[in-house]
């Protein structure tokens, strides 16, 4: 009990403890700008950093979300030779690009090899003596090389185009399974070289009294010369009848079957600038380029890739220099477009036999018609 004359106590620290408690041990309260407590709150174990490689995302690169995608793109499985390049990449209009970029650096690359030509004859002193002469050098062999690799510089072109500027990968155009298929290649070969070699003698045949063989000529050029003519022939024929079925079977039908509903549009436009592509001559020449590429075309759709096509245009165009060559007609400036109508005649039977024939066995065979 207080006593009326004693001073009044000082109000309780709000930190002495309670009558009757234990003193207080905590302290003062904790500074907000303190860390906790290590007792208040248990540690919590670092969360691992997010690793790099399969799988995982590290802090070094943004996810995979946020990046557009890169390199090459196939077209769905299902998709016929026509639809490689329907691979969802460069626009509803992505085509137009690719088809001005590819003519544009053929033209340049054909232009390149002839001024190359044209050069290398001039420091040589090998250009030929007619000043009005279409030739590069006055050897035809020299000029023959000359112009093969014009032609076979379009190889790499349409590759790279479809690669880069299609997206794609580049052995989609010479097949549905995205490579050349060396078997079937072979397998076409059995069948096209034999076939080409009767068809040529037939027609050398049907014609021998109108004009015949090596009349335009200057003969048998000895054995030195036909044998160099041979080597070339046999070294860059395959690549300029190739490069000519990868431009108007293959990447052309390619880049318009970008935004044709059938590959029909395709294939008549491409065989319409094959034949135009050869010059103006006669026209059961033109005719007949037509009418071959339009078989050709169906038969690429058909077996899915151009390994059909180039043995035929190979053993054509092997055949038709060698004669040439041993005739000494190397330097003559005719082409297909100049062809006779018996050629044209014997095409009619021929084309069909050998797409019909190849068709045939690529249904037994199994090739694949459509990308895997």
């Amino acid at each position: 009990m207080s006593h009326p004359s004693d001073p009044p106590s000082p109000p309780p620290s709000p930190w002495s403890p309670p009558s009757g408690d234990a003193p207080r041990t905590d302290g003062p309260p904790p500074s907000p700008w303190a860390p906790p407590s290590s007792e208040a709150e248990p540690r919590r174990p670092p969360a691992p950093a997010w690793q790099g490689g399969h799988g995982g995302q590290g802090w070094d690169r943004p996810p995979e979300w946020s990046r557009p995608p890169t390199g090459p793109e196939r077209a769905p499985s299902g998709s016929r030779y026509d639809e490689q390049g329907r691979n969802g990449r460069g626009g509803r209009f992505g085509w137009i690009g690719e088809l001005s970029a590819v003519v544009g650096l053929v033209v340049a690359g054909v232009l390149v090899v002839s001024i190359g030509g044209f050069v290398v004859a001039e420091l040589l002193d090998a250009g030929p003596t007619d000043p009005d002469s279409d030739l590069f050098f006055e050897d035809p062999v020299a000029d023959l090389v000359v112009q093969l690799l014009g032609i076979a510089i379009a190889i790499p072109v349409v590759l790279w185009g479809a690669r880069v500027i299609g997206r794609r990968p580049a052995g989609t155009v010479s097949s549905v399974v995205g490579r050349l298929r060396w078997g079937w290649l072979a397998r076409c070969a059995a069948v096209g070289f034999p076939l080409m070699v009767v068809q040529i003698g037939v027609l050398i045949a049907w014609t021998w009294n109108d004009e015949p063989v090596g009349e335009s000529g200057t003969g048998f050029p000895g054995w030195p010369v036909f044998l160099l003519s041979l080597a070339v022939i046999l070294a860059l024929v395959p690549f300029q009848a190739a490069a000519e079925e990868y431009v108007f079977r293959g990447w052309l039908v390619q880049v318009i079957g970008r935004v044709a509903r059938t590959p029909w549009p395709a294939v008549a436009v491409a065989s319409l600038l094959f034949a135009l592509a050869h010059g103006f001559g006669e026209l059961s020449g033109f005719l007949l380029l037509l009418y071959s590429a339009l078989w050709w075309g169906w038969l690429v759709i058909r077996t899915g890739g151009l390994e059909a096509v180039i043995v035929m245009h190979v053993a054509n165009n092997l055949l038709a220099f060698g004669l040439a060559a041993g005739f000494g007609e190397l330097a003559a400036t005719e082409t297909a477009a100049d062809a006779p109508w018996q050629a044209m005649v014997a095409e009619l039977v021929f084309a069909p036999l050998y797409c019909l024939t190849v068709a045939r066995i690529a249904d037994r065979r199994g090739i694949e018609r459509v990308s895997p």
